[in-house]
Formats: structure tokens, C-alpha cells, sequence
């Protein structure tokens, strides 16, 4: 496939959350251009949930497609700065040149850099999603819909199982900044529970500078499992979060508590790591 290739050009619109998969194909086609003689290019795209939010742990292992590199579930980095990561960390040696961004911060969340939301899937609809997409979509490996087939992807959870009234006067009790729960039932026209009623809760995105996508999306995982116990199959949380001590944890717990002391260190040393390969401020 590559014979008479020069150059490749990387020209895709992440969405700042390591298991969504578009980084790792940035990653896996540096390794061939590497093994190739290639030369990449990447014009860089804006993280949409900014590059000054980082949050989550560490993988403690790669996980192909959904961890390709060592990085925190939200890395608040863009496209461009995770290849000069991945070339220097995983010493691929690939002839690489970014286009960087012109007048973009890191400050800046995608509604204010002027620019038009075109979908990077056909599922990330909105700014709003792609806040919710970390702590929402984490719980997708398990028995749940995330709400594909629904007008609103990524907003709302919900299985034919469960009880919305209760599951959100719960999570409103234990009052997650930036977001609150609305009981609601739908049915999927696609992907799980495609064509059954479920119950489940709707998520408002009240304020996003305030929401903490981790705590509140490993808590909805606690509290998914305390209320309704093994219908709930909490062990796939892993193959998205990729930090089985972490999961450990919260399942040891059965009420509210600050997981982000967990993984504070190692986000404070990757914070640090990875301030080299910034190129915006």
C-alpha cells in the first residue's frame, strides 16, 4: 500500500480523550512510515475540550486501538504535539513535521475559536458530547447503551434494567460539579438494546470549566453497580480505562469519595513530561 509513497499527511479532528481511536491510527501509521522511509506530516487540529484540561490515570498498559501511548484519559494535547510524543517516546525516528495551528491557546475550547463543528464521527454531534464523551463513553464496554441510535449519543445512559428515577436521584444527591441527571427513558434505533425500552437518566452539561469527567464517570460506575449489582458487568469499566488498580479501588468503595488522589501523582509527572513536545500557549 505505501510503494511510491513519499509522504503521508495526517489531516483528522481528534477529540481529546485517549480511547478515541484516531491517535492511535496517527500512531500506527508513524510506525510505518518509520519502518518505510516515509515522511508524515500532520496539520494540527484544536483540541476541542481545550489542551489546559487533563484528567484521569494513566494506562498501565497499551491497549491498541483505545491506548495506544502512555497518556492520561484526557490529555489536553492536540494532534501534532501527541506525534512529537509518540516519535520521541517510543523512539520511532520518523521524519515528522507539524502545521502548526495559527491563533489557537490552549485556553480555548472549540465554540470559541470560530470555527464550524463538522463531525469527526457520525456519533460526536456536538461540543457537548465530546465533553461527556470521556465519562460517558468510558461505560460503553459494558452492558449499556451510551445512547447510539439516539438524536443525542454520548448525553444519556441507559438499559432495559434499570430505573432512571432512582439511578438519577442518586448521582443528583452526590452533586458532580457541571452536570446534572434527568430520569428519561428511550429506545435505541441502533447498537445496543436497538429496538427495547430503556430506563436510564439524561445528562445536562450545566458547566463544563467545573465538570471532572473522571470522578464523575468512574462514580457513575460505583453507583451503577450498588444500585442494581451484577446487571451492571462493572469489570469492562477496564477496557476502556486501561488502570485495573484504579478500578480496584473504585470498586472497593460503595459511597462517594475523591478518586483523583489515585492518579494525582502520575498526572502531575506527565504534566511535566510532556510540557517538551507543547507547541501552543
Amino acid at each position: 500500500m505505501l510503494e511510491g509513497i513519499d509522504t503521508l499527511v495526517y489531516d483528522i479532528q481528534d477529540i481529546g480523550t485517549r480511547f478515541y481511536t484516531y491517535i492511535a491510527t496517527l500512531g500506527y501509521a508513524m510506525e510505518e512510515a518509520a519502518r518505510h522511509g516515509i515522511r508524515v506530516v500532520v496539520l494540527d487540529r484544536p483540541n476541542p475540550i481545550t489542551g489546559a484540561r487533563v484528567f484521569g490515570p494513566l494506562n498501565d498498559r497499551d491497549g491498541e486501538f483505545t491506548a495506544y501511548h502512555k497518556v492520561p484519559l484526557v490529555h489536553g494535547m492536540t494532534v501534532g504535539e501527541l506525534a512529537r510524543m509518540f516519535n520521541a517516546e517510543r523512539k520511532l525516528n520518523v521524519d515528522l513535521e507539524v502545521i502548526r495551528l495559527e491563533g489557537w491557546r490552549r485556553s480555548m475550547w472549540y465554540d470559541e475559536t470560530g470555527l464550524l463543528w463538522v463531525n469527526p464521527s457520525p456519533n460526536m454531534r456536538s461540543l457537548t458530547e465530546a465533553t461527556l464523551y470521556p465519562a460517558i463513553g468510558l461505560l460503553e464496554a459494558c452492558d449499556l447503551s451510551v445512547g447510539r441510535g439516539t438524536d443525542t449519543p454520548f448525553e444519556r445512559i441507559g438499559a432495559p434494567w434499570i430505573d432512571g428515577r432512582r439511578l438519577a436521584q442518586r448521582l443528583n444527591s452526590l452533586n458532580f460539579p457541571g452536570v446534572r441527571f434527568i430520569p428519561f427513558r428511550f429506545t435505541p434505533s441502533a447498537s445496543k438494546f436497538k429496538g427495547q425500552e430503556c430506563g436510564g437518566v439524561q445528562i445536562l452539561l450545566v458547566d463544563r470549566d467545573a465538570f471532572d469527567p473522571l470522578e464523575t464517570g468512574l462514580s457513575m460506575a460505583r453507583e451503577l453497580k450498588n444500585l442494581f449489582g451484577e446487571r451492571f458487568d462493572f469489570d469492562h469499566v477496564d477496557r476502556l480505562l486501561f488502570n485495573r488498580a484504579v478500578l480496584d479501588k473504585v470498586r472497593a468503595t460503595t459511597g462517594p469519595t475523591s478518586y483523583r488522589l489515585l492518579w494525582q501523582k502520575d498526572l502531575e509527572d506527565f504534566v511535566a513530561r510532556r510540557a517538551k513536545y507543547l507547541l501552543y500557549d
